[in-house]
């Protein structure tokens, strides 16, 4: 499935999350597409990016968003993933998704009186946060690429013009 499609399938379900478990499971949802979408890039996105995109694929230290508990009880909706086609209309939309996970789990976090919650919140803004990061530094990239009348034309994808 196209990334841009998943994002949206994300957001619709962090939407539709009714608990504060629901809202952390769907974090780690959003950190594993993050991931899926970081490796994709790094392997055959615009060159600019790969470095970043590594990067991105490699959030949440050496665990990854892949194996945290809190996505064990649900299918992952990243290992759907087949193809990013815009990097920057999908990066964009995960930028926005990860911003919402970050609002949702403040929420979580601030209403929540469990101390195991809190940090699995704590643990999972940290992710999101540092994945955002990432997504932003892969923007700018895009857009001073887009700027630069010395550019060659973008290889990555045998076209020219944005990626």
């Amino acid at each position: 499935m196209e990334a841009e499609r998943l994002i949206a399938s994300g957001r619709h379900a962090l939407a539709e999350s009714r608990t504060a478990l629901d809202i952390v499971a769907e974090a780690w949802q959003a950190q594993a597409l993050a991931q899926a979408i970081g490796s994709h890039l790094a392997l055959g996105g615009p060159l600019e990016l790969r470095g970043e995109a590594r990067g991105l694929g490699e959030t949440v230290g050496g665990r990854g968003a892949l194996d945290h508990p809190a996505l064990r009880t649900g299918g992952l909706r990243a290992v759907q993933l087949t193809a990013v086609g815009d990097a920057r209309t999908a990066l964009t939309a995960l930028g926005a998704l990860l911003g919402e996970v970050g609002i949702a789990l403040v929420g979580v976090a601030c209403a929540t009186d469990e101390e195991g919650l809190y940090w699995q919140c704590i643990e999972a803004m940290d992710a999101a946060d540092e994945a955002n990061d990432r997504v932003r530094a892969m923007l700018r990239r895009l857009s001073l690429r887009d700027h630069d009348p010395h550019r060659p034309p973008d290889t990555a994808r045998g076209r020219a013009g944005p990626g």
